[in-house]
């Protein structure tokens, strides 16, 4: 496949929207495949990460799916389905679940989302690949002052 290379002029006259759009459903998809191939969606590592102290929870304290859904709203894909994923959780015996319908991540929970996080650098590598840290930086300060610009909470 012969790749379209642009001139900077081109470039710079192109929408940000649409290749940033582009951009994201190729390498969401490139990370939720490679993720399928080990077993696990997308949602259900973030759940984990969210309920982790090894990781994104200060204090490894319950959350209920209504809790996790809120604390991942920014990067929830309108396909996936949270309660679902608490579901395939539970069934796996990596969350338990108490009378407050509050998940609990497991011993073996916590051990499947550590051994995931192994294959990010490599995923991460893949996506990166001729790319230096210098143009990625530019990249996400440009794409944050335009999140700005248009008055994102996010940034």
């Amino acid at each position: 496949m012969e790749i379209k290379e642009y001139s900077q002029e081109e470039l710079a006259a192109q929408p940000v929207a649409y290749w940033t759009g582009v951009a994201y459903q190729e390498i969401i998809g490139f990370i939720r495949r490679r993720q399928a191939e080990l077993g696990f969606t997308q949602p259900q590592y973030w759940m984990l990460r969210h309920l982790s102290k090894q990781d994104i929870s200060p204090d490894g304290h319950g959350m209920t799916v209504p809790e996790l859904a809120e604390a991942m709203k920014s990067y929830l894909r309108p396909e996936d389905d949270p309660a679902d994923e608490a579901e395939a959780l539970l069934e796996l015996g990596w969350v338990t679940q108490d009378g407050a319908g509050r998940l609990w991540i497991t011993e073996s929970g916590d051990a499947a989302r550590a051994a995931l996080k192994t294959h990010a650098p490599a995923w991460r590598d893949l996506i990166h690949e001729g790319v230096d840290d210098a143009d990625y930086a530019t990249t996400l300060r440009v794409l944050r002052r335009m999140m700005r610009n248009v008055g994102s909470d996010l940034v």
